[in-house]
């Protein structure tokens, strides 16, 4: 055992992990459910939850420079507050987050796949998150182009579907918009900011990153870019292809709009649909365990997560503990609940991040990459009020 990663990671191929896991954290079933919130105004929605993403992802990238490390979000709360005993806490979060969202996008393909075949959903659940799991033990370079194949493979279906959108004419929900409800599509904004987690998974890739101080930024801020565009433009084809009514209650918004708009079957996008959990759930495992790899330097009591494996290069115990909690996390709970959840944990996490570098700014100005103290403080306002938002939707 060891207890060093390897660094053989780039910006391309960084950047497409980030696409990947936030495309794959919940675009191809969430579309419906946010139509249902915030109606034929889901792309606006869409985009107020890429703008609270943006500055805290900013944040992200200015951390990601001063402290280059796995458990990320741990190590900024605990420089920024010197309180080790938060940094733990919050990286336990991370963790918890990463393996609750994997077991939402694990259950919501697994779905989509026993929605097409004869497959038993229960078997394929577990079937597939061991496959995943194994390969995140083989190694990180395969773990990310196996992503990097799935990214390319989700991002081509959700060209089709936009295409499908907009070659058809426009249903008259579309054409007729009812007066925006900022109270539908605020909450549907905080449940469209599930399809960005994922930004802030690649700070924690940080030790397997070459020169992180420059690639890491980059791949922060040219994910989120990506991302943000292909969900309004997916968003903004769905609602313009296909009724809100059946929209907002079908489990596989996406194959609808294909099948509104050229008819038949779509069960290629289905599988396209798979192929994006699967990059979602894959990724997800690869971040929690290099979480659980930086705590364990941090604190004795996860020493034993410190380690790596001699052949691999991988943190072998945390990436199977992280594997079992997010099959047994998809057999037991249902998506919408799994993405509350994590869209919950995460938030509390980036209001902390957020207020850690203020703090640290004040304290320390110089860093190799820097946004403006406005930045920082904007993220916590943003995150702070689509807590407040969700807390109170569960009241």
């Amino acid at each position: 055992m060891a207890d060093e990663l390897k660094r053989k990671i780039g910006l391309k191929l960084l950047t497409a992990y980030g696409v990947g896991v936030m495309v794959g954290a919940g675009i191809y079933v969430l579309v419906g459910a946010v139509a249902a919130e915030a109606g034929v105004w889901a792309p606006l929605a869409f985009l107020l939850a890429g703008v609270i993403a943006a500055p805290t992802a900013l944040s992200y990238a200015e951390f990601s420079t001063r402290i280059p490390e796995a458990a990320g979000e741990a190590a900024y709360v605990a420089k920024g507050f010197a309180a080790p005993w938060l940094a733990v806490l919050v990286g336990l979060a991370i963790v918890l987050a990463g393996t609750v969202s994997a077991a939402a996008v694990l259950r919501g393909g697994a779905g989509y796949l026993t929605a097409i075949s004869a497959l038993p959903f229960v078997p394929t659940v577990i079937i597939l998150g061991a496959v995943l799991a194994f390969v995140a033990v083989v190694g990180v370079l395969e773990s990310l182009w196996l992503a990097a194949v799935f990214t390319i493979i989700e991002v081509f279906g959700l060209g089709l579907v936009v295409w499908a959108g907009f070659s058809v004419a426009p249903v008259e929900a579309f054409t007729t918009p009812q007066p925006i409800v900022w109270v539908g599509v605020s909450s549907a904004a905080v449940l469209a900011f599930f399809a960005f987690i994922g930004f802030e998974d690649i700070v924690n890739m940080a030790e397997e990153v070459d020169n992180p101080v420059r690639v890491l930024p980059r791949a922060i801020l040219y994910s989120l870019l990506i991302t943000t565009l292909l969900y309004a433009l997916v968003t903004f084809a769905a609602v313009r292809a296909v009724p809100l009514n059946m929209l907002g209650n079908s489990e596989q918004p996406l194959a609808l709009v294909w099948t509104q708009a050229h008819g038949g079957s779509a069960v290629f996008l289905s599988l396209i649909a798979v192929a994006a959990a699967l990059n979602g759930v894959l990724a997800q495992i690869v971040m929690a365990s290099r979480v659980l790899f930086g705590l364990g330097r941090r604190t004795a009591g996860l020493a034993m997560f410190h380690h790596t494996h001699a052949r691999f290069g991988t943190p072998v115990l945390g990436t199977v503990l992280v594997g079992f909690g997010v099959v047994l996390g998809a057999l037991m709970l249902p998506v919408a609940d799994l993405a509350e959840v994590t869209s919950g944990l995460l938030l509390s996490v980036f209001v902390l991040v957020n207020a850690a570098l203020i703090v640290l700014k004040r304290s320390e100005p110089e860093a190799p990459f820097r946004v403006s103290m406005a930045v920082p403080l904007f993220g916590l306002i943003a995150s702070l009020a689509a807590l407040g938002i969700t807390i109170g939707a569960k009241l």
